[in-house]
């Protein structure tokens, strides 16, 4: 007996030693995520924990040109490839770079051919595409409980990288950030950050619910969102009145994040600023439609768990009707979102957002 335990701590000794060792070799990687913000964003820790774990690592991503700005930010990143239609706009610099190792974070067929151009080894993550279509399909629900950060961990196991969970990084620049003294005077005391924006309206809580939540917070309201939100952010405007800001369209991402990061609470749809309010950790709500935080992609928070809060449907048979989003329900009367109890939810708002009273 004491011979297998001699014999096992020798394995475990021999493979901690050639781990090191490989991990010492690798001088540049380079890692793949294309788009878009919130799987960017979704990414940090991951780039954080090679950059901090392997000595002397050169780290390079490449992604879309219109995502490149915001990983530059990245003080984790040495450098940012970015194309704008096609991969061979930067294949030619890619192959230049010899990497030792690339990470896959994206795996689809891009970024597979990507692989093959380079002709370097690399790592990938478990994507669960099939047990995904069984949920949407068979509503078969075989997703491991774990969030796709962990996932993305899978990809650098070999490496010797492992996850420090301190969760998610979002970097904003000083000149985007917006001081308190330039919020409007109602506003510097406290509000609420409402992320009304969202791809798919299938993921959108309708303008006519955020009313019926904004109504019962105690804290006045900050509207995020693209140009395409502006006029439902004017809607809600125009029945509130006062007790909305409606900066939708007027802001960058950058701008909108130093607003979120002021803020006391966010209710957010599940979209970009939904991880990045997560990387700033600030109590969220986070409202999903059609899609569900079982495919593991819920705000991550590993060190203020108790800090979001997940509101959704679970009374249907219909949910979840797709992995992404829909332009419109497919059955026609979205009661994943039109059902949501607007009372609960605001309740729950101002529950968190004094949670974050505390803190300051």
């Amino acid at each position: 007996m004491g011979f297998v335990r001699f014999e096992k701590f020798v394995c475990a000794v021999a493979k901690n030693y050639f781990c090191h060792l490989f991990c010492q070799i690798l001088n540049k990687i380079l890692v793949i995520r294309f788009s878009s913000i919130g799987d960017i964003v979704l990414t940090t820790p991951v780039l954080r924990c090679i950059k901090k774990q392997l000595d002397g690592v050169v780290l390079h991503v490449v992604t879309r040109a219109a995502h490149q700005k915001m990983l530059e930010n990245n003080p984790y990143i040495d450098r940012v490839f970015g194309f704008k239609t096609d991969l061979d706009e930067v294949v030619p610099a890619l192959k230049a770079q010899q990497y030792d190792h690339i990470v896959d974070l994206h795996k689809n067929l891009r970024s597979f051919l990507l692989i093959h151009k380079l002709k370097r080894p690399s790592t990938s993550f478990p994507k669960f595409n099939l047990k995904k279509y069984l949920f949407v399909r068979f509503k078969l629900d075989l997703m491991p409980k774990l969030h796709i950060v962990d996932r993305y961990f899978e990809a650098v196991k070999k490496l010797g990288v492992q996850n420090d969970q301190q969760g998610l990084d979002y970097f904003i620049p000083e000149d985007q950030q917006i001081a308190k003294t330039e919020l409007p005077p109602a506003y510097r005391l406290g509000y609420i950050a409402v992320v009304i924006g969202g791809k798919h309206l299938t993921k959108v809580l309708p303008a006519h619910k955020v009313i019926e939540v904004l109504t019962r917070l105690n804290l006045p309201s900050v509207l995020l969102g693209g140009p395409e939100d502006k006029e439902r952010g004017d809607s809600i405007v125009a029945a509130l009145n006062e007790r909305v800001w409606n900066t939708c369209g007027e802001f960058s991402l950058d701008q909108s994040a130093s607003l979120i990061q002021h803020s006391k609470a966010v209710l957010t749809n599940d979209t970009g600023l939904m991880h990045i309010a997560a990387a700033l950790q600030k109590p969220i709500l986070s409202v999903w439609g059609n899609t569900v935080p079982s495919f593991g992609m819920y705000p991550y928070m590993p060190k203020k768990i108790g800090q979001s809060v997940i509101v959704e449907n679970n009374a249907l048979s219909c949910r979840p009707c797709s992995k992404i989003g829909f332009d419109r329900c497919p059955k026609g009367h979205f009661k994943c979102m039109n059902e949501l109890d607007a009372a609960i939810m605001a309740t729950k708002l101002n529950q968190i957002s004094q949670l974050q009273q505390k803190d300051c």
